[in-house]
């Protein structure tokens, strides 16, 4: 399976999904005004990486900011995640960055980890 890369810009996320190592990255700033249309290829992929069982992944979320349609999209992928580490044997880890003092950031991520089934360890950068 091929690697899923987009550049970061203005309003949307960097992203950067390893096929081989399991490592799937997301950073940057995301307020997008059409998360759906921009989020569906990011899904696509994931749904088509998830198909395998097994797998040990790492899910790095570095995000700045994003605003709450992108969030619902980042509740779609946990809870994709977490299905798969439920039903197809998989090791998931998130590892949630915030910025120095950036508790509303932090906040976040503990508001996603009690939302899903996931662990969750929480980094500053």
């Amino acid at each position: 399976m091929e690697n899923f890369s987009i550049t970061g810009s203005n309003y949307i996320p960097t992203v950067h999904f390893d096929a081989q190592s399991g490592v799937l990255e997301i950073s940057g700033e995301s307020y997008h005004e059409y998360t759906v249309e921009f989020f569906q290829p990011i899904i696509k992929w994931l749904r088509d990486y998830l198909a395998t069982p097994g797998r040990e992944i790492v899910f790095n979320f570095k995000m700045i900011y994003f605003n709450t349609s992108s969030s619902r999209r980042f509740l779609e992928i946990f809870d994709m995640l977490e299905d798969y580490q439920r039903s197809k044997k998989g090791k998931v880890t998130v590892n949630w960055y915030y910025q120095n003092n950036d508790f509303d950031m932090l906040e976040s991520g503990q508001e996603f980890a009690e939302d899903v089934n996931l662990p969750f360890n929480f980094y500053t950068f």
